[in-house]
């Protein structure tokens, strides 16, 4: 509920509809998504940019699952993080468990993490998880070298095969001011 209800204040929304995890003693995870950034003017979000996750563990492991993670993105450090070359989860930007209940207060964290799980795995787990970008899937799926500026922040780019997934994301709410305040 507390994600619903909040996530139109989120600054960007990072999607992983598949993460693939194994491990015997050596384990790793990886699985690719979409990052919208919502525009602080406007509350319009921006046409997709898409990215890879991974990361690799060692020690007492056992297990094989699939997660559905999204990663609200909730501050401008958080944000200019994503739009880096790479960068780790918990080590370049404050990660933390995303709230849950109608009266859970926001913590103070550049990203907020909420994840589903089936397997046999014990737990989900983004910290310690590079993320980088896929310049050559943003490439291919908007026809053109395209900067990932150009896609979250200046919005200049647009493949309407992603106005559904656009649609479906609350817009911030605007404060307007009335006349004589």
């Amino acid at each position: 509920e507390w994600f619903r209800n909040n996530v139109g204040s989120a600054k960007g929304i990072f999607i992983v509809p598949q993460m693939l995890r194994g491990g015997f003693f050596i384990g790793g995870a990886g699985g690719s998504g979409v990052l919208l950034a919502q525009d602080y003017r406007t509350g319009n979000w921006s046409y997709p940019a898409f990215y890879t996750m991974g990361s690799v563990s060692f020690g007492l492991q056992i297990g094989a699952d699939v997660s559905e993670i999204i990663l609200m993105v909730m501050t401008n450090r958080g944000m200019q993080a994503m739009l880096s070359t790479e960068f780790k989860l918990g080590g370049d930007i404050a990660l933390a468990a995303g709230p849950v209940g109608a009266s859970a207060k926001a913590q103070l964290a550049d990203i907020l993490a909420y994840g589903r799980s089936k397997g046999a795995y014990g737990g989900i787990s983004v910290e310690g998880a590079v993320i980088a970008p896929r310049y050559e899937w943003n490439t291919t799926y908007y026809g053109k070298d395209v900067m990932l500026v150009d896609i979250l922040m200046n919005q200049t780019v647009s493949n309407p095969q992603a106005d559904n997934l656009r649609s479906a994301l609350p817009i911030r709410q605007m404060k307007t001011k009335t006349v004589g305040q």
